[in-house]
């Protein structure tokens, strides 16, 4: 096992790490920005190093800073997280090319998975489901047209270097593709560095399910179960369970067998994630591969009982999974809600600023994954996300009553979060029956918005 561990992140999966690290006897290394100079996992971490300003780019993208700090710390591994360089197929090469195991997939895996339109191709040889679409990557937009007209409306363009719901437009019809093709190049230059473009058919209102995967270094791959993460906004998860509510025992085994086929033909090693949309009918199909642990991760881990960030470590480290397909239980139901530094009220714009209280309860069936405490200033330059509550109960009727109970008590002063907003999803009756969507959000917005109408309550 490794001796010393750099965490190239912060947040709320810092903290995480660090105490997977202490349970494993790994001394850890933070790594922060000035921004981050009182954030906790600074203060919890064996040793920290400052690594430059407080915008990401002059700090935690720097991969250089950061394999300076780790030469400096003597670190013999470095874990990335999730977002910043966790997906950065450059930089696991570049950690490997100085001795320094990455906590993660090899860079080979993380190119061909992050490139979607390699992936969509990589699927199809393993005989997983894919949506129709482009066939690779559309240099012009004429010859989008042609392919899109050839699928039919409406399709999804997509960024080839994209991931998180970002880089992707929706067109309607022929007429606006050339209009959309030419915003979605534009966008996906800017926020990728890649133009590139590929474009599905749109499904509308699917489930969205992903399966997590583990695999070791030794051919050992196998799936625990999925997370349903169809209550998002703007493609943007709010909501996130365990088991769904959706799949059944045959489709569920046919999903986990393809998650597994996946792993095993694009070489896939440590924890990761496959993510299908399943239509109305039961039809699932691929979208996107995450090379990384997932935010939601602890749905999994509160199921199962299995610590996915302690398996991440062993595999980089080396170790067999000890783990068969057939030891993977999943015991009850998890929900879990992401508590944001947003206002709901304004749009969901990002609310940085002095945290003055801050309270989520505990107790039986209750996580909190957080770095946020009393007098804590939420810096404006990151990922508004200021921790996880997760619920877990014997059935999903009781996970969901713990949740909303859970919620209720919570109190957050000093700037506006996200937490209302949950309570009310949570009391939703759609949302409570378990037959919903990607199309929630919306349905659930306007119905809300009527309703304050009438009350005279103002707008959601």
């Amino acid at each position: 096992m490794f001796g010393k561990l750099l965490i190239a992140n912060r947040g709320e999966i810092a903290v995480r790490v660090i105490a997977a690290c202490r349970e494993l006897g790994i001394r850890t290394l933070a790594v922060y920005s000035q921004a981050d100079e009182d954030s906790l996992h600074v203060h919890l971490a064996d040793e920290a190093i400052c690594i430059g300003e407080g915008p990401a780019d002059g700090s935690y993208l720097r991969m250089d800073r950061i394999l300076a700090a780790a030469e400096l710390g003597n670190a013999d591994a470095i874990h990335p997280g999730y977002g910043f360089l966790s997906e950065k197929a450059k930089f696991a090469e570049q950690c490997r090319a100085c001795a320094i195991a990455f906590v993660g997939p090899g860079a080979d895996t993380i190119a061909r998975m992050g490139d979607k339109a390699r992936a969509r191709e990589t699927a199809r040889t393993a005989k997983v489901p894919v949506l129709a679409g482009s066939d690779g990557p559309v240099e012009r937009a004429e010859e989008g047209l042609r392919q899109a007209k050839r699928i039919g409306f409406p399709i999804l363009l997509k960024a080839v270097a994209g991931g998180g719901g970002r880089g992707m437009r929706l067109v309607p019809g022929a007429e606006a593709f050339a209009k959309e093709f030419a915003i979605a190049r534009a966008e996906a230059e800017k926020n990728f560095g890649d133009g590139r473009i590929y474009f599905e058919k749109f499904l509308a209102a699917p489930r969205h399910v992903e399966f997590q995967i583990l695999a070791d270094g030794h051919g050992h791959v196998l799936h625990l179960g999925e997370r349903d993460c169809s209550i998002q906004r703007r493609y943007q998860k709010l909501i996130e369970e365990a088991p769904s509510p959706f799949l059944d025992g045959s489709l569920r085994k046919r999903m986990g067998d393809a998650a597994v086929r996946l792993a095993r033909a694009c070489g896939y090693q440590n924890a990761g994630t496959v993510e299908f949309l399943v239509d109305r009918e039961g039809n699932f199909f691929f979208m996107e591969m995450n090379t990384r642990i997932q935010v939601e991760h602890g749905v999994t881990e509160m199921v199962t009982g299995i610590d996915l960030v302690q398996w991440q470590l062993r595999i980089a480290a080396g170790e067999k999974l000890t783990l068969e397909q057939r030891d993977v239980r999943t015991q009850g139901h998890a929900v879990e809600c992401r508590i944001n530094a947003e206002d709901p009220a304004h749009g969901f714009a990002p609310r940085p600023g002095e945290i003055s209280l801050w309270y989520l309860p505990g107790g039986p069936g209750i996580r909190v994954d957080s770095h946020v405490y009393g007098g804590y200033r939420v810096p404006p330059f990151y990922d508004s996300l200021l921790g996880k509550l997760i619920a877990h109960g014997k059935d999903r009727a009781s996970a969901l009553d713990k949740m909303a109970g859970a919620l209720a008590a919570a109190v957050v002063r000093g700037i506006p979060t996200t937490i209302p907003c949950l309570r009310d999803i949570c009391a939703d009756g759609a949302f409570r029956s378990g037959q919903f969507a990607t199309d929630f959000w919306e349905k659930f917005s306007t119905r809300r918005r009527a309703e304050f109408s009438v009350e005279g309550q103002g707008q959601l």
